[in-house]
């Protein structure tokens, strides 16, 4: 399980970090990727005003106020205090992406980046006015969906632990555990408690969810870039194909990042021969991802985007406005464009510094900026029609323009033939085809 608003961070084969946000998952697995760091003389803490002596000292000063004044001494947990001070020189930094992990931390940050974890297959959120804890979605033949669990079903309670004001982390670590044992959970679904036993099992996360919608327009929304995206998004990408996919809307609405290798490997499925992204380092030093063009994307394509897509998000939306590929529609994306490191400290934590800013194919760096829509629109919520999409609307329109159009009026016709033009795409590549068509018989 995980919840859909949380922070989620990312990392590839070499430990490079591009989400934002790391999102809470009743998970178990490993990580991989980690560089290894080692103190030594050059990464000493001491400046030309303050020695190591002098920060011992004021650390010393401090716990002997707090052991003669503080109220609540007794209650004071050693161990926090010292990993406040880690988080804490971190913070200093003033970079929002460069953070410290606790043993706790580093733990949720292992379980976020595979994909697959151990729990019960579903998503929650939380209504920041209500407080509400709403299932928002059931993975199919999960644990939850064999347990009754549907969305929409409003958490009460997990084994003892009553939901109520607690955060959603705490939650999500009261549902996850060891695959095989039972966690029992208490929903209000339609006014009446339900009362739901499921059993902890090994959950490929879906982050990829796909359809064809009318016209022949495939739609595939990616929710994060996990270890597991892009087996995912192949799969669906493949099944429009075979379904006779005539265009394309990719959704990378709210996507905060994630594997910058998963991202890259999607877009080769898509670019034409070139780069896909480049870095530079803090000592010049650059480094590039390329495609070599061979499944390059001919139809036409739209990706949808948010003021909430972020890092990896606009390395895809990027690269597919900088090719020409596709149509970006929606808002001005978050502007994240920095990498990072996660780097192992040997002792169960964990630091993440920034060590990079990264580039789109025309040499773009969008930090602080973010990836411009080629077609604005805000996205306007329909009280009558709640369901109803603008900017997803907009998008297929975006598509369906592109398509190739019959001309059917009488007009036009040639001899007992309807007029077929080939536009957008077809007509870039090969000019104006004209072809003739049977006109239908009414």
């Amino acid at each position: 399980m995980e919840e859909n608003t949380g922070r989620k961070k990312s990392g590839f084969a070499a430990g490079l970090l591009t989400g934002i946000v790391i999102m809470a998952v009743i998970s178990i697995l490993g990580f991989g990727g980690w560089y290894i760091v080692n103190r030594n003389s050059s990464g000493s803490y001491t400046s030309e005003n303050v020695t190591e002596g002098d920060v011992s000292k004021k650390l010393d000063q401090l716990n002997q106020l707090i052991d003669k004044y503080y109220l609540y001494q007794d209650e004071v947990d050693q161990d926090a205090l010292v990993e406040g001070i880690y988080s804490g020189y971190a913070a200093a930094l003033g970079d929002p992406y460069t953070v410290y992990y606790n043993k706790d931390e580093t733990k949720a940050l292992m379980e976020s980046t595979s994909g697959t974890f151990s729990g019960v297959g579903a998503t929650l959120t939380k209504d920041a006015d209500t407080k509400a804890v709403t299932i928002v979605n059931v993975y199919q033949d999960s644990p939850a969906e064999k347990a009754g669990l549907k969305a929409g079903d409003i958490l009460e309670k997990v084994d003892d632990h009553e939901v109520g004001d607690e955060e959603l982390d705490t939650i999500v670590s009261w549902i996850k555990g060891e695959k095989g044992t039972e966690v029992t959970l208490y929903v209000l679904r339609d006014g009446k408690e339900e009362t739901l036993t499921a059993t902890r099992d090994t959950i490929e996360a879906q982050t990829v969810e796909y359809e064809m919608k009318d016209g022949g327009i495939g739609y595939i929304r990616v929710s994060e870039f996990d270890l597991v995206t892009y087996d995912q998004f192949k799969a669906a990408l493949d099944d429009l194909e075979d379904q006779g996919m005539a265009g394309l809307v990719i959704d990378l609405r709210n996507n905060p990042g994630g594997n910058l290798d998963v991202v890259c490997n999607m877009l080769k499925l898509l670019l034409p021969e070139g780069t896909i992204v480049s870095t530079k380092e803090k000592n010049g030093k650059t480094d590039e991802i390329t495609c070599d063009g061979t499944n390059e994307f001919k139809k036409p394509l739209a990706v949808l985007v948010n003021q909430y897509s972020a890092s990896a998000s606009e390395i895809f939306s990027g690269a597919i406005q900088d090719y020409g590929t596709g149509k970006i529609v929606g808002v001005t994306t978050y502007g994240k464009g920095v990498v990072q490191q996660l780097l192992d400290l040997g002792d169960g934590t964990c630091f993440k510094v920034t060590i990079a800013e990264y580039y789109t194919p025309s040499g773009r760096s969008i930090n602080k900026k973010g990836v411009e829509p080629d077609i604005e629109v805000e996205y306007q919520y329909d009280e009558a029609d709640p369901k109803k999409d603008n900017q997803l609307d907009k998008a297929l329109e975006t598509v369906s323009e592109e398509l190739p159009t019959i001309l059917t009026n009488p007009a036009l016709c040639i001899f007992g033939f309807d007029i077929m033009v080939l536009s957008g795409k077809d007509s870039d590549l090969y000019g104006i085809l004209i072809l003739l068509l049977p006109t239908e018989k009414k």
